[in-house]
């Protein structure tokens, strides 16, 4: 971690680490939530049932775009919501080089304000909808759960980073890595 004296303490998420926690998320959620998939639903439904859905490649294509634009300006909508100068706070865009969608808030927030907006992806794109899954039966819909889940792995272990910081503590979003300032409440 270094020091930047005008904003705080930098705390980015090494992207290599991040793809291999990614990789374990995404093998632990498919094994947990399959198997409550299968034993809620394996007596009410033939697996014909559960498996009788056709996919065209391009509309899932599609809607994995959509998706993660839609991940972003989650994160944009509940930041600004929390902003004083609300969606004026806000920079949605693409790191071409990497092809990376971000969103940035370039206004300090409190910790746990900017931890619902880092958090509220996965909450409305995955959890919501793998819950969903597993009460109406839907595979595909636990599917998307899955993929969304997966998807926030880096926004998970920034709410476990945050987890550590003081709840005093203001946290402003790094304009171009993966990470925040800490700002320390000076005592």
């Amino acid at each position: 971690m270094e020091e930047n004296k005008e904003i705080g303490r930098k705390v980015t998420i090494n992207l290599l680490k991040a793809n291999i926690f990614s990789l374990i998320l995404m093998g632990v959620s498919t094994v947990v939530l399959l198997s409550l998939f299968f034993m809620i639903w394996k007596e009410h439904k033939s697996m014909d049932e559960i498996f009788n859905f056709s996919v065209n490649g391009l509309v899932i294509i599609i809607l994995t775009v959509i998706g993660i634009v839609i991940h972003e300006l989650i994160h944009g909508l509940t930041w600004a919501y929390y902003a004083q100068s609300g969606w004026k706070s806000i920079k949605i865009g693409m790191m071409w080089k990497t092809l990376t969608p971000y969103c940035h808030c370039n206004e300090p927030l409190p910790i746990q304000k900017y931890k619902v907006g880092v958090i509220m992806p996965c909450i409305i794109l995955g959890i919501i909808p793998a819950i969903i899954a597993l009460a109406i039966g839907n595979l595909l819909l636990l599917i998307w759960g899955i993929f969304f889940i997966t998807v926030a792995a880096g926004d998970i272990w920034m709410v476990w980073l945050l987890g550590k910081e003081k709840s005093d503590n203001m946290i402003i979003d790094h304009p171009t890595e993966a990470g925040f300032y800490v700002i320390e409440e000076q005592d």
